[in-house]
């Protein structure tokens, strides 16, 4: 009986240690490694816009790296922040409406813009399906790192902190796609990347009720 509660005195203490670890550099470093695995799976498959060069003389498609690094940002101040028990998510959660204020404004210059193609053309783009499905897809492996990097916390709403996870995979995902999309219309940003970071929050808050449950 001795040797029993020693054993399970040793494993709780082990677990602790491992669950005490400090999680922003565990997620730095597991986005670092899956990086470049989702970059691999762009260049292998639909590659870069062939303009790219000339394309970033274009604001607005500079403007999309802009809104979809703002999001992946905060996400991760956000999800580091309830990645502790008794964290409260009030007033964090205001940090991911700074991407849509980016993307607001990102809306009003362009507005002012003299247009060669009427809004909804601009809104609907070319490519929309393919931003539907290749952003969920460069995000998986940014999603599986993220939520292995956040079960070093103890989040007190697993959900939540899964849903945060999607979004700093989605938007790391979209800035990825980014450099291949040749729809630079923020319109076209607001209507499908945020339907595709929807659809990675919704799949990482299902992953996260489960694999994040303390």
């Amino acid at each position: 009986m001795s040797m029993d509660t020693d054993r399970l005195i040793q494993s709780l203490a082990a677990d602790a240690g491992n669950r005490a670890m400090p999680v922003a550099p565990v997620l730095a470093a597991s986005l670092l490694v899956a990086i470049p695995v989702s970059a691999a799976m762009l260049l292998s498959t639909i590659g870069l816009r062939p303009d790219i060069m000339t394309a970033m003389h274009n604001p607005f498609f500079d403007l999309k790296f802009v809104v979809t690094l703002a999001l992946a940002m905060s996400a991760v101040a956000v999800s580091l922040h309830l990645s502790r028990p008794e964290a409260s998510a009030q007033g964090w959660i205001l940090l991911l409406l700074i991407p849509v204020a980016v993307l607001a404004l990102a809306i009003g210059a362009e507005m002012m813009v003299p247009q060669r193609q009427p809004m909804m053309r601009r809104l609907v783009g070319n490519n929309a399906m393919l931003c539907v499905s290749t952003i969920p897809l460069l995000s998986l492996p940014l999603l599986a790192a993220a939520l292995l990097a956040l079960r070093r916390g103890a989040p007190a709403r697993p959900a939540l902190a899964g849903a945060l996870a999607g979004l700093v995979s989605a938007g790391l995902a979209a800035t990825l796609y980014a450099a291949h999309c040749n729809d630079d219309s923020p319109l076209f940003v607001a209507a499908w990347y945020t339907l595709s970071a929807a659809l990675v929050a919704a799949i990482g808050a299902l992953a996260g009720a489960k694999l994040l449950r303390y």
